[in-house]
């Protein structure tokens, strides 16, 4: 890159506030859709993590002590330098994720939009004055960082994944220790490291140490962290929770999710199809709050089957790098194959493939599923595919039923000509998320944003979120002079 990367002191290293060598193996970034090496990153082990926590500790409480408008011009300036600098993190985010370059530029957009909220953060009330249970005493509660934040972040959205977390625990006063996914370790990471290095932040603060297991189990064990906000899978995140849980850390825990598009008989159908061809294939599936299942009423289903599998039809996949595509390679082979395996295993079950089905290399086609039930793999699972099951049901009170047949519960779309017919659905939906005449896809930097059962514990993210999340309360007392008591 022409300003962030182009020096390449990232190669090979980790990142404590300088390049360093770290104690893991270096790891080979691939792209996807052709199998170049894009470059080379360092990883963490469980000494690094110790060590960035310590240094991680020793800096906070300087940078807590900083006054809010030093702070948030931290993170305004990192934002204006992202904006500067997108056209070439665009490109990481294609090359190294494999995103089409529509996807790229949304996720830039909302990682300066998550910049410029969290900027907002340092100079807004932190506390308020309470009411005197005493003459002569002044009683307050007011918001205090955390101490040290350890971020674990997938590979799927990298940069915002990592940065709804990073930039408003930063804003607020913490220290943060980032383990950003080896899949994106670039442009998940490296570019989060430079920008904020770029920006201004003294050092010490922020520290970017990828890697897997080993360093993801030391952020959660270790006692110099005070928080853990993870995001990724089901099984991982329930992984994080428990150890975490044993150190008393405080979790945030953003997972996965079988997010249904309810698709009512007095709906659009041709916009229905297009949210839900939107909804299931952008990145290729590949989000958390993707279309997993399809709810149609019966009377609207065939033509409802029959405009998704035409819009399936005629996407076409390819190296998003070097084409015009709508979607591009999966992330990886084990990906490609758990998603065949749902697919063929749905098929084999009675359901009936509309469109797509098959793939070669790391490129699945855009595949629709008809006849699926609600014991089939593409009901129960989350797929993180470009596959769209499509299940019939006869009225609005089964389509709850089915919406709510699931472990999951992060978020639900209800296509519908009637706001007020959405608005009762939704009511009866256990989701943390609800759009109405929408698609399943959905974020904004100042929204509150989380699941609940197996999507995670809650809305974690958001500006208001973040004081709940990346802050704590104390409450302080005062008075003029000492008093005496009755012994």
């Amino acid at each position: 890159m022409t300003n962030l990367l182009a020096h390449q002191q990232w190669h090979g290293k980790i990142f404590d506030g300088q390049w360093i060598d770290g104690g893991g193996d270096t790891v080979e970034s691939l792209e996807p859709a052709t199998g170049e090496v894009l470059g080379v990153i360092g990883t963490a082990t469980a000494a690094d993590i110790d060590r960035a926590a310590h240094i991680a500790s020793a800096a906070q409480p300087a940078w807590a002590a900083t006054i809010g408008q030093a702070r948030a011009s931290v993170i305004r300036k990192a934002a204006q330098i992202l904006e500067a600098e997108r056209a070439e993190v665009e490109r990481w985010l294609i090359r190294e994720g494999g995103s089409v370059p529509g996807k790229a530029a949304f996720e830039v957009d909302l990682v300066i939009a998550e910049l410029w909220e969290a900027s907002a953060l340092p100079t807004q009330p932190f506390g308020h004055l309470l009411p005197a249970s005493q003459e002569g005493r002044t009683s307050i509660g007011r918001r205090v960082p955390l101490g040290v934040v350890g971020v674990i972040s997938p590979w799927n959205f990298p940069l915002l994944l990592a940065m709804r977390a990073v930039a408003p625990a930063l804003a607020l006063g913490n220290g943060v220790v980032l383990k950003p996914d080896v899949q994106t370790a670039i442009s998940g990471g490296a570019v989060i490291a430079e920008l904020f290095t770029s920006a201004g932040l003294p050092e010490g603060l922020l520290h970017v140490l990828a890697g897997d297991a080993e360093p993801g189990q030391a952020l959660c064990e270790s006692p110099s962290i005070a928080m853990v906000s993870f995001t990724g899978s089901t099984a991982v995140g329930r992984q994080v929770g428990a150890t975490a849980g044993r150190t008393l850390k405080r979790v945030s825990l953003e997972l996965g999710g079988n997010n249904a598009l309810i698709v009512l008989d007095d709906a659009d159908l041709d916009a229905a199809s297009s949210a839900g061809a939107w909804g299931s294939f952008l990145h290729q599936g590949q989000v958390c709050m993707t279309a997993g299942r399809h709810i149609v009423l019966e009377s609207v289903a065939d033509q409802y089957l029959d405009l998704l599998a035409k819009r399936a039809a005629v996407l076409p996949v390819g190296d998003p790098n070097t084409g015009d595509v709508a979607l591009g390679p999966l992330i990886n082979a084990r990906q490609i194959a758990n998603v065949d395996r749902i697919v063929q295993g749905t098929k084999a079950a009675g359901a009936e493939i509309r469109a797509g089905g098959t793939y070669e290399g790391l490129f699945y086609q855009p595949t629709v599923l008809a006849g699926v039930t609600s014991d089939m793999p593409a009901f129960r699972e989350e797929i993180f595919g470009p596959v769209a099951p499509v299940v019939i049901v006869k009225d609005e009170d089964e389509a709850v039923r089915s919406a709510n047949d699931s472990e999951y519960g992060l978020v639900a779309a209800i296509q519908t000509g009637s706001v007020e017919r959405g608005e009762r659905i939704a009511d009866r939906l256990r989701t943390g998320i609800v759009h109405i005449n929408d698609q399943t896809l959905n974020n904004d930097a100042y929204a509150p944003f989380g699941g609940t059962g197996a999507s995670g514990n809650g809305a974690r993210f958001g500006t208001q979120s973040s004081w709940d999340e990346f802050t704590t309360w104390q409450w302080r007392t005062s008075r003029p002079a000492a008093q005496t008591f009755p012994f």
